[in-house]
């Protein structure tokens, strides 16, 4: 006889090593009342509600009702803020790769200009695509078009973190996994400027969640699970070659339900519903292969295309440069193995990191001991997997690192569900022990955020150099570790230096433009300043001067006439040259070969 509860797997058990029917095994895994309400083992898909069912199921559940209005007030923000972001340091490349995979596709397939386009055929280009074909439907330049669909796939991913979250834990966890990865900046700033690694985050979040969904159908996921699951694994992949790693998470929560059922069914009943799962999501891998090759074309020229591209990122392709760590320059080859653990911990909001770390301690926890359904204990695997092991495999093989660990984006939003689970989880703590505990707790946790979001305002559009108030904020980090890698000041100082001279009234010189040398990526200087300018990397017979505010670029001794500044930290400073020589905009740090010569930062260690 099965003793058990729907939520606890406290059973004994004297069962036939024998295949039982789902029927049986539901009732036996305590599974039953989800089974027959179709949400398990069954078909069985539930009506579409009438609108005044949705209308009272929005005012039974106020939190539900508050994740949207959080996600309808962040488009607006977004939608009013895109255009305050800069040219990242790629985005011409990026944006280029972009055009060519449209041409390819518009050409009937017939140009291939974007597979011998640097390197960049080993990157998968839909969010390239995608702002290629957007920039022909909106009145928008290229580059502003890109800000735009940076923010609607960053908006993507917080509601698929905020789906997931409330799927394993309910309204609190949703909404809690919602704000926090909403306030945190290294997500938030990311969103309108990072071509590779925002999209990227996403669509592994987007994976998590269509994982988490065949984990509660077990073992036998329905049609509809078993599409997103193939749309999901064909992003991933297709966005970034890693994102195959996405199985060896799921492979996590499979090995947990394998146990699970050898423990309560026997070892044959295990084998069997472990197989008829895995063989059920065989059934995605076509679909997943087609999706794959629609966004990243190069991979399904050859079979071995995606294995070359995993051989290329495995060998770090450029002569390897210094980056600042700790106050130090230190070769990117050589950071050490605390490096990402270090600025996952002073990066990430304070609150974000300590319910991020309680949560996957108590979802190890659950994991091991049980007390919750069998799909629940494997999803937390699949997730703690998903935040943790990138971290782990970095520590271990200390692989290339620069750029802070906008690499690791994708470990963020399993990291937020995580933290919404414990959020949920203290906030029910609190309430059992005493209303008053519960409201404090909601306080504290707004109180927290709100700081996170104030240092947002204060900081914009610069929202991803920001560092915790542990680090001493943005202020305290900027002689410790890199902030402004993308080159964003350069926007900001470019247009204060054209409402400089226009202030001044300074005519332009006859029969030529103005010459302007960048510290920096030049044609992000050139795109802001306009046709009048000629931004270069050449100082000889500079008029003015852009160099962004980081540790590489000299402080050159000339009037300043623009900067880029937020909260004592300069991002960028625009320098009056006229009458004026210089060698350099670049400093030479430790008496070696000038950083000038630093290699553009494309690609990165995943």
């Amino acid at each position: 006889m099965l003793l058990c509860t729907p939520t606890h797997l406290q059973c004994t058990t004297n069962l036939h090593k024998s295949r039982f029917n789902d029927e049986e095994i539901a009732t036996r895994l305590g599974l039953k009342n989800r089974a027959q309400k179709g949400t398990g083992l069954t078909d069985h898909v539930p009506s579409m509600p009438s609108p005044p069912a949705i209308a009272r199921r929005f005012a039974a559940a106020p939190l539900d009702t508050a994740a949207w209005i959080v996600l309808a007030a962040l488009a607006v923000v977004a939608l009013l803020t895109f255009d305050d972001y800069g040219l990242a340091w790629d985005d011409y490349s990026h944006g280029h790769y972009g055009e060519l995979l449209l041409a390819y596709y518009t050409s009937g397939f017939t140009d291939m200009r974007a597979f011998e386009f640097y390197n960049l055929y080993y990157y998968g280009g839909g969010f390239d695509l995608i702002a290629a074909i957007l920039n022909k439907l909106t009145p928008f330049d290229l580059f502003t078009t890109r800000r735009l669909t940076g923010a609607l796939v960053g908006l993507a991913g917080l509601f698929v973190v905020w789906r997931t979250a409330r799927r394993l834990g309910g309204p609190v966890a949703g909404f809690a996994a919602l704000v926090l990865l909403a306030a945190t900046p290294l997500y938030y700033g990311h969103m309108f400027i990072n071509a590779k690694d925002t999209p990227f985050a996403v669509a592994m979040a987007f994976l998590a969640y269509a994982t988490v969904r065949s984990f509660e159908e077990y073992p036998r996921p329905r049609i509809p699970t078993i599409l997103l699951f193939s749309l999901a694994l064909g992003l991933a992949v297709g966005t970034r070659v890693i994102g195959g790693i996405g199985v060896v998470f799921a492979a996590a929560g499979v090995a947990v339900l394998f146990a699970i059922d050898w423990r309560e069914l026997g070892a044959k009943t295990a084998a069997w519903r472990a197989t008829t799962f895995a063989l059920s999501l065989a059934l995605a891998l076509p679909l997943a292969y087609v999706v794959m090759g629609v966004i990243w074309p190069w991979s399904v020229f050859a079979p071995l295309n995606p294995l070359r591209a995993i051989e290329f990122y495995t060998h770090f392709w450029e002569q390897p440069w210094k980056d600042l760590f700790e106050g130090s320059r230190i070769l990117i080859t050589e950071m050490p193995r605390s490096y990402v653990p270090q600025l996952a911990l002073l990066k990430l909001p304070e609150i974000f990191v300590a319910l991020a770390l309680a949560g996957t301690a108590g979802g190890s926890v659950v994991v091991l001991r049980g007390g919750v359904e069998p799909w629940r204990r494997a999803s937390l695997a699949l997730l703690i997997s998903a935040a943790m092991l990138p971290i782990l495999i970095a520590v271990v093989t200390r692989p290339a690192l620069y750029n802070g660990i906008r690499h690791f984006l994708f470990v963020v939003p399993p990291f937020a569900v995580l933290g919404g689970l414990a959020a949920a989880y203290l906030l029910e703590r609190l309430r059992a022990y005493a209303r008053p505990a519960a409201a404090a707790g909601i306080v504290a946790f707004v109180g927290l955020l709100s700081v996170t979001v104030v240092d947002f305002w204060r900081i914009h559009p610069y929202e991803y150099a920001l560092f915790n108030h542990l680090a001493g904020g943005a202020r305290g980090a900027q002689s410790q570790y890199m902030l402004d890698y993308w080159g964003l000041g350069l926007k900001e100082a470019s247009e204060n230096l054209l409402a400089r001279l226009d202030e001044l009234r300074v005519e332009p010189p006859r029969n030529r433009k103005w010459k302007v040398v960048v510290c920096g990526p030049a044609h992000t200087v050139g795109f802001e300043l306009g046709t009048a300018f000629e931004a270069t990397g050449d100082p000889k017979g500079a008029d003015f001067a852009i160099s962004l505010g980081t540790y590489y670029c000299a402080k050159l001794n000339a009037p300043i006439l623009a900067t880029a500044e937020r909260e004592g930290v300069v991002f960028a400073r625009a320098y009056d040259l006229r009458g004026r020589s210089i060698v350099s905009t670049y400093i030479a740090p430790d008496d070696e070969k000038k950083v000038s010569e630093t290699p553009s930062n494309f690609g990165g260690v995943f």
